[in-house]
Formats: C-alpha cells, structure tokens, sequence
C-alpha cells in the first residue's frame, strides 16, 4: 500500500532509521540503502520538521529490500526504539512520566493508549486511529502509511513506551496488517501479568 501524498510524519521515522542502520549495519550500508530509497543526498540534509509518509516508506522498504533478512528486522526494532526512547525524552512531560509509572498498569496502559492516540499523527500521518479498550487494549490504524509486513517498527515504538511507563513485560501483537492483507493495522497489548481491560 501507497500513503496518500497528503500523508506527513513525525521525522523520526527517518531519523532514527537512519541511525539504527549506522549503528548496526555501518556507513556503507546506509550509503547503499539511503540509495536505494532514491535519497542518495539524506545524510547531509537530515529533516526536522514533518516529513512525508512516502519519504518515510521508501526508507523503511530500502532497509527490508537491501539489508540481510534477520539485520533488516533488527534495525527495524531498533530504529523503533529508539523513536520511543525520543518520545520519552522529548513529547511526554516529566511529571506525566512519573504519574504513569506510579499508577497501576491497568489504569495507566488505557491512559497511554488515549496519549497515543491522541498524537498518533507521528506515526500515522491523517490515517484514521482507533483506540480499543476491551477485552484488550488495541490501537488500529486504518490505511496506515507506514506499514510493512508485521509492522516492526511501530510494534517496538509502541512496546518501548508501554514497558518504560506502564509495565517492563508488555509485549504488542500485530494481529492485521495493511501490507499483507487488510485495510487495516491492528495492535494488541498484553500485559505480562494481569491482563489490560477497559474500564
């Protein structure tokens, strides 16, 4: 699936693409999947404002199309964290941080969720998200711009951010994906104890 041209995107969908494959896979692989993605020039002329979807999808299929199969998946999930690990430094305030960690998972992971939700333009461009709170909790995106088959990379932004706030064992299952066979993608979280319900 194709974003729509009127999709755009947090950067951090290139930038921190761009430095998992450095750290990982080195210089040279980057040179070769910055050209694979047609932006030959990325490096030197890095974004810092809202990207387009299309930009970010050619860059995150260059690194499925160019790296080795089991390398192309851990920079996906690395590039994924290390998007969370900037969400948390720098789109969700000190003390909101400390009140999630303090409340029990169950009511905190349906408040990050509703967060997320809420600023999921980062991600998702003007897709159209649904959050879920029962039985589980569940983000679905409709169409969503930067889907890949499994979705790696949003399964570890959204796993970096639950298990740093809300509980260290959350782990996020892609049950539907726009690039293999929907319209849709559809993440489910679980706990690692106590099931999330909705209240």
């Amino acid at each position: 699936m194709q974003p729509r041209a009127a999709h755009h995107v947090g950067p951090n969908a290139i930038l921190q693409t761009v430095e998992a494959v450095q750290a990982l896979a080195g210089q040279g692989a980057l040179t070769r999947v910055c050209r694979a993605a047609a932006m030959p020039g990325l490096v030197g002329n890095l974004p810092h404002a809202m990207v387009p979807a299309q930009d970010a999808l050619r860059l995150h299929q260059a690194v499925a199309r160019t790296l080795p199969g089991p390398l192309a998946g851990q920079v996906a999930r690395d590039a994924g964290r290390r998007t969370g690990d900037y969400i948390l430094a720098h789109r969700i305030p000190a003390p909101a941080r400390v009140l999630l960690r303090l409340m029990p998972g169950r009511l905190a992971g349906p408040v990050l969720l509703k967060a997320i939700g809420h600023h999921a333009w980062t991600f998702a461009g003007d897709a159209e998200v649904t959050c879920i709170r029962r039985p589980e909790l569940e983000l679905v995106v409709r169409d969503n711009p930067l889907a890949l088959p499994g979705c790696p990379w949003h399964r570890a932004v959204l796993e970096r951010l639950f298990q740093r706030l809300v509980d260290p064992g959350v782990r996020v299952e892609h049950t539907a994906c726009c690039a293999i066979d929907g319209s849709e993608c559809r993440f489910v979280f679980h706990a690692a104890s106590v099931p999330y319900r909705g209240g």
